[in-house]
């Protein structure tokens, strides 16, 4: 395990407009706002897009995404993590539950998808951390790389 202590800065709640892609406006508001890292907690409604529910294959690497297209209006529930991405700029990785008529999708919004009607946030602000997503070559993926403050 690997860790980096940082304190609570700003809190920012956040109301999503129906449309809205997630997580392009969280990580646009970062950059706006100057806000390196932080924690976002998500509520609402989702109308459309892509959900990463896994891949393909456990054992392969790089990992081939799953992505399950969503079928009209769902109820979310989410939570993420913001750090600075291989290019410096905020990256969002947010997993959320998704429901609809008794059933549930989960998985990563990182393929983005689109409020419904609203959304509704609260952003943690961590300050004083040092951690950034470094490429993985064996994964693909973008890892969070914390580092001792």
């Amino acid at each position: 395990m690997k860790a980096s202590e940082g304190q609570i800065g700003r809190i920012f709640v956040i109301r999503l407009e129906d449309g809205d892609v997630v997580p392009k406006c969280f990580e646009e508001f970062a950059a706006a706002n100057r806000i390196s890292h932080a924690q976002v907690i998500l509520v609402g409604g989702i109308g459309s897009g892509d959900v990463v529910v896994g891949p393909r294959r456990s054992a392969e690497r790089p990992p081939e995404p799953m992505l399950l297209p969503l079928d009209g209006a769902h109820e979310v529930a989410g939570v993420g993590v913001l750090a600075p991405g291989p290019d410096g700029k905020p990256n969002l990785h947010i997993h959320a539950a998704l429901g609809r008529s008794g059933q549930t999708i989960t998985g990563c919004l990182r393929s983005g998808v689109k409020t419904w009607l609203i959304g509704e946030a609260i952003l943690l602000e961590i300050t004083g951390a040092r951690a950034a997503r470094v490429r993985d070559a064996a994964s693909g993926f973008a890892l969070l790389k914390p580092e001792q403050t």
